[in-house]
């Protein structure tokens, strides 16, 4: 399964502010997303 974490909108915003609150609530969202810790996954095969 392709993880659609690197075209995700919230991370976008996050990461162009990374001072928000957007920003700390995708921190947040990381910890424990199933799809956040595929797409790592991803990135390390790579």
């Amino acid at each position: 399964m392709a993880s659609k974490c690197a075209d995700c909108p919230m991370k976008k915003k996050a990461e162009a502010n990374p001072r928000t609150l957007m920003s700390r609530i995708w921190k947040w969202h990381t910890t424990w997303c199933p799809g956040w810790n595929a797409y790592r996954k991803e990135l390390a095969k790579h």
